[in-house]
């Protein structure tokens, strides 16, 4: 992760509209530099609309944007501050030409000697592994080509903003891939700030210091990653963290920040501050559920509970098991830990998970 540095771009008392809808609104949000910022949230949530108006392209009814400690307000200003951002799309849009020359425009564009334009070029095309297409023709190139050339255009102007609206969505696993690996060799060689959109909440993670979730236009919540993932401040926001499991009980027991929740004829022990008769919602992460053939299994969780496998699914590298304790819980486990246990719907095992797992959604 780059080390971070103070408030490089802050939106306060922001409205930007799509037409009639209000697309995004922001009251105070900023990215500080060297921060790399995952953008994620359902379609329509804003993310696009967020970084078109953080590239200068869209203009807010209301508010304002600071760069660096100064609010942007003229024309120059924004003219100014449009050379230190660029934005990569979704779908590469090059220009029908070679690829060195697709490289090389934003150089161009800025007024870069014919000299150093050549060596930046040549730079970037090496980073992004198309060193060998310059004289190529862009509309020879295949989707993960035209994709490393417009990261590689995009990265030769040495930004220091970069905006990524799911750059990776249209392309084949092994290509996004290794395409992820060169774009986060980049970021954390220049210490480039970056804010990047994706529906990926893996993604996301895999090079973010810092998580935004989107809904409706308006960030639910931000914050450090681990913080976003385990913490999450709603139901919503779970849910589309992969907190999978979200179980409403009634307090039966509070004592020194443990509780006990009493969810059907199980009761739940988790942390957190809570209130005898409370009605509350808390959330378990899959990868925090330990399976075993056996009550005691090998684990020190406070929470251990009989169950019957119900459904098995494959959820990337991993397979997702879902269970009923007299709950509804779901686990990940892994293809090995599945053949060691003999999984198999219908069977019995008996799952754990600590107290500190349980995680206390405030509504």
């Amino acid at each position: 992760m780059n080390t971070l540095g103070p408030v490089l771009l802050e939106a306060e008392n922001l409205e930007v509209y799509r037409g009639e809808t209000l697309a995004l609104q922001l009251p105070k949000w900023t990215l500080r530099a060297g921060e790399i910022m995952g953008l994620i949230g359902p379609n329509g949530a804003g993310k696009s609309t967020l970084l078109l108006y953080m590239a200068g392209l869209l203009d807010p009814a209301k508010g304002h944007l600071s760069f660096d400690g100064t609010i942007l307000q003229s024309t120059s200003d924004f003219a100014a501050y449009r050379q230190r951002v660029t934005l990569v799309f979704q779908e590469p849009l090059l220009l029908d030409t070679t690829v060195e020359q697709n490289i090389g425009v934003g150089l161009r564009l800025r007024g870069i000697p014919k000299a150093e334009r050549k060596v930046r070029i040549k730079e970037s095309a090496e980073r992004f592994g198309v060193a060998h297409l310059l004289t190529r023709h862009a509309r020879e190139l295949s989707g993960g080509e035209a994709q490393r050339t417009s990261l590689a255009r995009a990265c030769a102007v040495k930004p220091q903003i970069l905006l990524l609206d799911e750059p990776f969505s249209s392309l084949d696993p092994p290509t996004r891939e290794a395409l992820q690996q060169d774009l986060g060799r980049m970021l954390r060689d220049t210490g480039c700030t970056a804010i990047l959109a994706t529906h990926d909440l893996m993604e996301a993670a895999c090079f973010a210091d810092s998580l935004a979730v989107l809904r409706a236009g308006r960030v639910v919540q931000c914050g450090p990653v681990g913080e976003v993932v385990n913490h999450p401040v709603d139901e919503f926001v779970a849910n589309f963290v992969g907190m999978e499991t979200l179980l409403v009980g009634v307090v039966r027991g509070c004592e020194s920040g443990l509780f006990t929740l009493q969810v059907g004829n199980q009761e739940i022990a988790g942390t957190g501050d809570a209130t005898l008769g409370q009605e509350l919602t808390v959330g378990v992460r899959p990868e925090n559920v330990t399976l075993s053939l056996h009550p005691e299994g090998e684990t020190s969780a406070r929470n251990c509970f009989p169950g019957r496998v119900t459904l098995i699914t494959s959820r990337g590298p991993f397979l997702r098991v879902e269970l009923d304790c007299g709950f509804f819980l779901c686990a990940y486990v892994t293809g090995r830990s599945k053949e060691e246990l003999g999984l198999a719907v219908g069977c019995p095992v008996f799952a754990s998970f600590k107290a500190t797992a349980v995680h206390l959604i405030r509504k």
